[in-house]
This record gives structure tokens, C-alpha cells and sequence, in this order.
């Protein structure tokens, strides 16, 4: 039987349906309206959010209501929380989305502490598919923010989306800015026209937060937090290597220089024009499952702050608010060695979490070369056992001003690079499955400075006996007396 309605609850006091929907309890409240958990007809949960009478009793928010309402259907599922529904029950506007079991992004950093490893890549992966899908519906979030990304137990979900230009009705009513200040961009803090961009510059902040567990621009009154976001390089000090130099990218202040979300989704990926579908295929393969579960409600989004301990000055919406999952300490997840053979360049770790023992911090070995004249940093991450096989990551990072293109060296995928076992004189090469080499593709497009290109090989077959390897790359030299964990 369904909940009854809360007497505390005047939405639900007279009425036990809204649309065909029937509500079970209240989510969260907000600027724009309360959000429930219902039921629809065939009984599938579903997040019911209802507007505020008062807005949907002016005309430009109705008009404004059907428009953005279409348009929010039309956006892919892919890494979203999708728009099933909207209409009008009486004097009621609702919209209906997929629900989404799990909880928001800032409750699971507050409890938890920052993201790493593959799930941090999964996160940054998973909302640049969102906003790709998103821009291709031709909508602009415009409130891009932690408590809008739900870590569903398949990787996270972006929501809220369909309510971008709604919120615009709210801000001209109230006079205030629609907006959450520590992931608002530039132009939105000197209020200026909002485009796809702005979206960008928000993934930068909440990959950064996920990252380090404190937003770029920091917390504290709106009108300090605004003018460090106009005016003040970003704060990324503890920001993963490899990730840090794309959110320094989307973090410009110059929405002109930013990439787009595709652009990031293909930076990212490694590939040109990544498919929004195979995207999300690649964060649901990467994403770690909790263990374990407790349930709770997540957080609600509104004005305090992770730290300094002064309200942000934004608008408290609530709609945040989901119930959830209290997750452990995420794992970084096993990814299946096809999928690692074909698309994930620079979100795969091989053999993930799984293991024993944790890799070694920091690099085994390092050097700077000169490939055809352009200046690279070598670094070898990591060489990692599993039974007989042995996995190896480098970074390699353009240090020098002329571009790079890798495939001049590699050809199509990192095949050539040796494994050598020195005092056996046995010599390894990356295994294949299914004619694919177990090994980083290589992507074809130029790299510039500061671009870092993260590279893997597998090997099999290697006597679990051997303790000290050397590896062999095609133009990096050999790295000799490198540990194996």
C-alpha cells in the first residue's frame, strides 16, 4: 500500500493524486516547488516535481513552462535523470523524471571525503555526457552544482535540467540571480548573456570539488565567492594530474576559449566525436558499486558551505534532496579488459581496485625525451600483477611549445611496448583478446603543450616469480629496475 500522505503537507492533504501521479513523500523543497517521490500508473517510482502556484499563475512562466518542458524531452538518456513527463492538474504545473536511487554528489564528499581513481574519472566522464546530451537539445543547464548529480548505482546522473529557463520567471519576481555562486561562471557573476559555456566552466568546479573536496573559487558570502570566480585564478592544489589540465581549460575566463562538452567528452575519451551512448556504456563499466548499503537521505542543497561556515548567498533550492544510499569508500572498480582494448584511453586504470595491495604512490621512474623535436615528461606509474599478468601505465606530458602527433610514433595503438624480464632474457609483448591489442589506443588528433597522454600495456603469461622488471617503449628508452606490486 502506498504511504499516506503527510498531514503536515498541504500539497497532500486534500489531494492524493497529482496528474496521474500518486505521490509518496515529500524529496525536497525549493525555489521552484516541492519534489516527490510517486507513483505512475503502472506503479514505477518516479521524482514528481510540483510548481509553485504562484508561478504557475503568471503567464510568462506557463508560456515559458510548455517550451522548455518540450524541449527538456528531446534530451538523450544518457547520464541524465530524463524529463517523462510534464502537465498541468488544476492550478498545478508538474514535471516528472526518472528517479534516480542514490544520493547527491555533495552528501557523498561531505561523508566520505574526495572521489579518486576510476570513479573520479567516471564522474568527470559521466557529466560531460550529460551536458553533451544536454547541449544537443539545444538547453543550457545553467545550475550545474554537486546536489544536481545523483551517483546512481550505474555512475552519475545529471538533473534539474528542464527547469534552466524557468528559473529566469523566479529571478525577474525576486530580482535574485538564478545560480549557485561557487559554480556560477564569469559572465553569470557579472550578468551577462548565459550560454553553453557556462555549463563548462560549472563541470571544471564540480570535477575540481569532486577532486579535492572544496570548490575552485572557494565558499563564503555571494558577492566575495562571485568576485573570485570573475577575478581569481582557480584553487587546485591537490587536483589529479591527469584531469587537471582539462578543468584548467574549462575554468577560463574567456567563454570563447573554453572547449565544449563535447570536446571534453572527446579529450577525455581519446577519440573525435564520441557517441553520447558508448560514453555512457564506458562510466557504467568504470563505476564502482557500493557495498553494502544503508539507507539515508541525502543532504539537501542550499546555503551553508563545506567550509569557512557562511552561507554561499544562493538561492537554497532543496531539490537536491533524494533518498539514497549511504555509500562506503568508493573502490576503484575492475574494468573488463575488452572494453579497455577498445575506447578507454584516459579514464582506464587496469585492473582497477581489486587487488591486495594498493600501487605505489607517486612515479617508479622518469625522464624527460625529444621526439621530432618536441620536448615530452616520461613517467612509468605503475607496474601491477594480477596472477601471471602484468599491466603498466605512463603519463606522458607535452612539455615543449610544437604539437605532437603520437601516431607518427606508435601507430594505431601501443603494441610495441616490451616488458623484459633481464635475468631470464625473457621478453614480453602486450597481449591481444579477440584480435585487439591489450594496450592504450592512440588517438589521432595533434597534442599541444601541457596536453597529457596516459598510455597502458598488458602482458600475460609472466612468472609469477618475477619481482623487478624492465619495460621498453617505442621513444621513451628503457626503464629498467622498475618494482612490480
Amino acid at each position: 500500500m502506498d504511504a499516506q500522505p503527510s498531514a503536515g503537507d498541504p500539497t497532500l492533504t486534500h489531494r492524493r493524486t497529482i496528474g496521474p501521479y500518486v505521490p509518496i513523500r515529500r524529496l525536497g523543497e525549493g525555489g521552484m516547488g516541492i519534489v516527490y517521490l510517486a507513483r505512475d500508473p503502472e506503479g514505477r517510482q518516479v521524482a514528481l516535481k510540483v510548481m509553485r502556484p504562484e508561478l504557475a499563475a503568471q503567464e510568462d512562466f506557463r508560456a515559458r513552462f510548455r517550451k522548455e518542458a518540450e524541449a527538456a524531452k528531446r534530451v538523450a538518456r544518457f547520464c541524465t535523470a530524463p524529463l517523462l513527463d510534464a502537465g498541468r492538474d488544476g492550478d498545478r504545473h508538474y514535471l516528472v523524471t526518472e528517479y534516480v536511487d542514490g544520493p547527491d554528489l555533495s552528501s557523498v564528499i561531505d561523508a566520505q571525503g574526495p572521489l579518486s581513481g576510476s570513479n573520479l574519472d567516471a564522474l568527470a566522464v559521466g557529466v560531460a555526457t550529460a551536458l553533451a546530451a544536454i547541449h544537443e537539445a539545444g538547453i543550457v543547464h545553467r545550475d550545474l552544482k554537486p546536489s544536481n548529480i545523483l551517483l546512481s548505482p550505474l555512475g552519475p546522473r545529471v538533473i534539474d535540467f528542464g527547469v534552466a529557463q524557468l528559473a529566469d520567471t523566479l529571478a525577474e519576481r525576486t530580482g535574485t540571480v538564478i545560480g549557485t555562486p561557487s559554480y556560477m561562471s564569469p559572465e553569470q557573476a557579472r550578468g551577462e548573456q548565459v550560454t553553453a559555456a557556462a555549463d563548462v566552466f560549472a563541470w571544471g568546479c564540480v570535477v575540481a570539488y569532486a577532486a579535492t573536496g572544496r570548490p575552485p573559487f572557494g565558499n563564503g558570502p555571494a558577492p566575495e565567492v562571485l568576485y573570485r570566480v570573475a577575478h581569481h585564478v582557480p584553487y587546485l592544489t591537490g587536483m589529479d594530474e591527469r584531469l587537471r589540465p582539462l578543468v584548467e581549460q574549462a575554468l577560463d575566463k574567456d567563454p570563447a576559449r573554453r572547449p565544449s562538452a563535447q570536446r571534453l567528452l572527446d579529450r577525455l575519451l581519446g577519440r573525435e566525436e564520441v557517441a553520447v551512448e558508448a560514453a555512457t556504456r564506458i562510466v557504467s563499466d568504470i563505476w564502482a558499486a557500493p557495498g553494502e548499503p544503508t539507507r539515508h537521505a541525502a543532504a539537501a542543497s542550499g546555503g551553508t558551505v563545506p567550509y569557512g561556515g557562511a552561507p554561499d548567498g544562493g538561492a537554497p533550492d532543496g531539490e537536491g534532496e533524494r533518498r539514497g544510499r549511504r555509500w562506503l569508500p568508493f573502490a576503484v572498480a575492475g574494468v573488463a579488459l575488452a572494453v579497455a582494448a577498445t575506447v578507454l584511453l584516459l579514464v582506464l586504470r587496469p585492473f582497477g581496485g581489486g587487488g591486495t595491495q594498493p600501487p605505489p604512490k607517486g612515479p617508479l621512474a622518469s625522464r624527460d625525451v625529444q621526439i621530432g623535436g618536441v620536448s615530452l615528461h616520461v613517467t612509468v606509474d605503475s607496474v601491477l600483477r594480477r596472477g601471471t599478468s602484468v599491466s603498466v601505465q605512463w603519463t606522458v606530458r607535452i612539455t615543449g611549445k610544437y604539437s605532437w602527433w603520437p601516431k607518427d610514433l606508435f601507430g594505431d595503438d601501443f603494441s610495441g611496448a616490451a616488458l623484459l624480464d633481464p635475468p631470464s632474457g625473457s621478453k614480453f609483448m602486450p597481449a591481444r583478446k579477440n584480435d585487439a591489442c591489450l594496450c592504450s589506443k592512440i588517438p589521432a588528433r595533434w597534442l599541444e603543450k601541457g596536453d597529457v597522454l596516459p598510455l597502458y600495456a598488458t602482458y600475460t603469461n609472466v612468472p609469477e616469480d618475477v619481482e623487478t622488471v624492465a619495460v621498453d617503449a617505442p621513444g621513451f628508452g628503457l626503464f629498467a629496475d622498475l618494482p612490480v606490486s
